[in-house]
């Protein structure tokens, strides 16, 4: 994939479905990889609902301490692991959780920042931190994809931070990513109109 493919997908504009750009840094890292096309398409749908979420976290309870910008990053770059592994662009497998880590971190990208890659699917690991719950969820949340356990938690979070009650912040949770649903397909649609290979 060229450079100005990379870039044309994590960075244009576009309308329908309207997606934020990537973050410039992982754009940028991505023109280093080259990954698939539709693994930009995919990042670029996540980290838009990755923003999302943080919005509506920000509004909703800003007592919540979140790094933003390590968020987006995540949410940026939580599959490229998939460039080592483009089979499971389109079908199960885990092999490039581990493998997107170390990518990124021969890439020079620090510690705390690569560990999204690795941690994006076991959200439900003892220690999971916010940041870390966020990037899964709008991993999640995208294609509309209930996990009624990672909200949970989630949930618990805003709670703890907020002070209202559990039922109350679930309610709240439930209409914000009922809401980003609606947008599911899409988002679904922009990645698929974006070949499995470069």
């Amino acid at each position: 994939m060229t450079t100005a493919n990379v870039l044309s997908i994590a960075l244009d504009d576009i309308e329908d479905p309207p997606l934020r750009p990537l973050p410039g840094e992982a754009a940028e890292l991505l023109v280093r990889l080259a990954p698939p096309p539709r693994l930009v398409a995919h990042l670029r749908a996540v980290h838009d609902v990755a923003a999302q979420l943080l919005d509506w976290v920000e509004r909703r309870c800003p007592a919540l301490v979140v790094d933003r910008e390590a968020v987006l990053f995540g949410a940026a770059t939580h599959d490229v692991g998939k460039t080592l592994h483009p089979a499971e662009l389109s079908g199960p497998g885990a092999a490039h959780e581990e493998a997107g880590r170390d990518l990124l971190l021969a890439h020079g990208v620090s510690p705390e920042l690569a560990r999204f890659a690795a941690g994006h699917a076991s959200w439900d690991a003892p220690g999971t931190g916010v940041d870390d719950l966020l990037v899964s969820l709008a991993d999640k949340a995208w294609k509309n994809r209930r996990v009624t356990a990672l909200e949970d938690l989630v949930v618990a979070e805003l709670s703890r931070a907020g002070g209202r009650p559990v039922w109350e912040e679930f309610m709240a949770l439930d209409e914000f990513l009922t809401e980003v649903g609606e947008g599911a397909d899409g988002r679904l649609a922009y990645q698929n109109a974006h070949p499995v290979h470069g």
